[in-house]
């Protein structure tokens, strides 16, 4: 999930609230094309045979069912991978975890920081999976500044930003224009990740010439934009996620966001979210962060074009919003799924740890 514009939050929110109630329970209907291939399900795990897992993939919320309605982040990776999958309750975690008889292994951890990183800790820590030697794909919908990407476009992140770790004051108590952000000490271990730079490589090589979908809405409402960025059609890139509680919208925070990616030594800020650095701080505690991958999917601009106000971008009339979600959910499992195939066709390669990539 990102800093996404309040008319969508509001009807985003009511269909989480429903998809939460349903358990994430799913009815078997007509899957896409790429889900004709989908591996058989995996035995029932028990702690004396747990699975291994080869592959995590995680979401952050769907919109309703599994499959057979509108997709949020899950429904294509479940369409793709867990059709014929029973769900595993595991005590703690929002959502059942589903796997396949490959070792790929998925569930819908839950929206924001606390939210999905308990989700994530639960899963570890149940006795009935194997993640000694696993991958993480932490998958969903982001912002992007308009400098730096568009709607529909995929990314990489090279390095996680924890937004919040820090001190921050109004601007009218600042010098006009400066930063009012401030690391906190102690927070070193914390506040950023760098993601393995080998593996973040195997992701672009696989998946960089991915097709990806697009939609005449968001082609139009790119237009409003000057930036040559934001004008592009959807692409595969790289670069900094920004991980932050708060839904930061604006040209004035979306340049502190760069601000602190660049305090941090880290690249370019390209992608604002709620969850990936909280993950991987979990997934960190008990495995490194090695075999860690965040792909995120633009649904919107982190600000208004310059002919709006903030609050008009974040609350749109009717009819005015960016477009493009429905191909960006798919965009991202297309490039994602690319990662994953990869991975367990050639999982003796690959058990070890990243190989190394071939010229």
């Amino acid at each position: 999930m990102s800093s996404s514009p309040l008319s969508w939050l509001r009807m985003a929110g009511l269909a989480l609230a429903a998809a939460l109630a349903a358990g994430c329970a799913s009815t078997q209907t007509a899957a896409p094309t790429a889900a004709s291939t989908a591996p058989m399900a995996a035995p029932a795990p028990t702690a004396a045979a747990p699975v291994r897992v080869k592959v995590f993939v995680a979401a952050m919320f769907e919109i309703g069912q599994n499959t057979g309605d509108r997709a949020g982040e899950f429904q294509h990776w479940y369409e793709r991978y867990w059709r014929n999958s029973a769900p595993v309750a595991v005590k703690g975690a929002l959502s059942p975890v589903y796997c396949n008889a490959d070792g790929v292994c998925g569930a819908v951890l839950g929206m924001g920081k606390v939210n999905s990183s308990s989700s994530m800790q639960a899963v570890l820590l149940d006795p009935r999976f194997d993640f000694s030697e696993s991958y993480y794909i932490l998958s969903g919908v982001a912002g992007t500044p308009p400098s730096r990407g568009t709607i529909g476009m995929v990314s990489w992140a090279t390095w996680l930003i924890d937004y919040d770790l820090g001190h921050r004051w109004a601007p009218e108590e600042n010098t006009a224009g400066a930063p009012t952000f401030m690391p906190r000490k102690g927070y070193e271990n914390y506040r950023r990740f760098q993601l393995n730079p080998a593996l973040v490589g195997w992701a672009m090589k696989l998946s960089a010439d991915t097709p990806l979908a697009d939609d005449d809405k968001a082609r139009a409402y790119r237009l409003r934009y000057p930036d040559a960025a934001a004008r592009r059609a959807p692409f595969v890139g790289t670069g900094t996620h920004m991980t932050g509680d708060t839904f930061f919208h604006g040209p004035g925070l979306s340049k502190e966001a760069q601000y602190i990616a660049k305090l941090y030594g880290a690249d370019d800020y390209v992608i604002t979210e709620m969850e990936a650095a909280a993950i991987t701080l979990v997934i960190n505690r008990t495995h490194g962060t090695s075999r860690v991958m965040s792909l995120r999917g633009a649904v919107n601009f982190d600000q208004g074009n310059p002919r709006e106000t903030t609050l008009a971008h974040l609350d749109p009339a009717p009819g005015e919003t960016a477009g493009g979600f429905a191909e960006t959910v798919l965009n991202i499992e297309r490039v994602g799924s690319r990662v994953v195939d990869h991975i367990v066709a050639n999982w003796p390669q690959w058990r070890a740890g990243v190989p190394p990539t071939t010229p």
